[in-house]
């Protein structure tokens, strides 16, 4: 039998998803927690790997057992033995031939920004942050430059490994919540898939043009310099959520992961 799980976790504590040698990842707890309540070994694969300190909002994974049990109890079983910043949201049995990352017909990420004078405190490792107003409308400006089918070598981290840094980025929200200097702002990102570091160093470069540091037009300069050393530096891991991979509904999967179903709840995130 195979089963997809939608997993949710403030990675503050951890060495991102991908499992290491030093067990402190999501995948190792998530996988330890298996094994403990389905008493055998289970091998997870997720949708998008996320890095240290990033947080899933609905990670996606799936694996295959022959352990039979009715699908809530695959959440209230491993939740269990998870800690309490890694919770299991549904489960659902699902075809051989579905496969988290390949299935995924795009994915979806939010950057959350603390506009205030004063660095973030109780919210810390949630939030990034900008000590100066930031310019909305200069940076949708710039996000404009990235939309489409692009090169996005100028914003790939050098370990990455995908096969080709052409991605088609199809939606890029730049939202303030709050006024006066004190504010949030939400960056939503929408594309079929992203490449390491890709949103930390776009929004190292937008935030550059929200504080007046750069022109729009220099978004697209960066964009088509194909370089990394075109671009700003890259920006803290600490407001970035990983929303969500996205599917054809026709694997009857959840609405938070299902194609033309906006995430709505994630109005609940800082």
């Amino acid at each position: 039998m195979r089963l997809a799980l939608g997993v949710r976790y403030d990675g503050r504590a951890y060495d991102g998803w991908q499992s290491q040698p030093s067990g402190r990842t999501v995948q190792d707890q998530l996988e330890r927690a298996l094994e403990r309540f389905a008493q055998q070994r289970i091998g997870t694969l997720c949708a998008g790997r996320t890095d240290a300190g990033v947080h899933g909002w609905m990670q996606v994974v799936h694996f295959d057992t022959d352990v039979e049990r009715v699908p809530f109890s695959w959440v209230r079983g491993p939740n269990r033995f998870l800690p309490e910043d890694i919770a299991v949201q549904w489960a659902q049995p699902v075809p051989d031939s579905f496969h988290c990352r390949a299935a995924a017909r795009g994915r979806r990420y939010r950057y959350v920004v603390s506009q205030s004078p004063v660095r973030p405190s109780l919210d810390a490792g949630k939030v990034g942050w900008s000590m100066h107003a930031l310019d909305g409308e200069a940076m949708r400006t710039a996000a404009a430059h990235l939309l489409g089918e692009h090169d996005f070598s100028s914003f790939r981290a050098s370990a990455c490994q995908a096969k080709s840094p052409v991605k088609t980025v199809r939606r890029i929200a730049i939202t303030r919540v709050g006024a006066a200097e004190r504010c949030r702002w939400h960056f939503d990102f929408e594309a079929d898939a992203f490449l390491h570091h890709m949103i930390r160093n776009i929004m190292g470069c937008l935030v550059r043009v929200g504080q007046g540091h750069a022109t729009p037009d220099w978004l697209r300069e960066v964009r088509d310099a194909r370089s990394r050393q075109a671009a700003a530096p890259t920006f803290a891991a600490d407001g970035l959520y990983f929303l969500g991979p996205l599917y054809d509904a026709a694997w009857g999967l959840p609405p938070e992961v299902t194609m033309g179903v906006e995430p709505g709840a994630c109005e609940a995130l800082p």
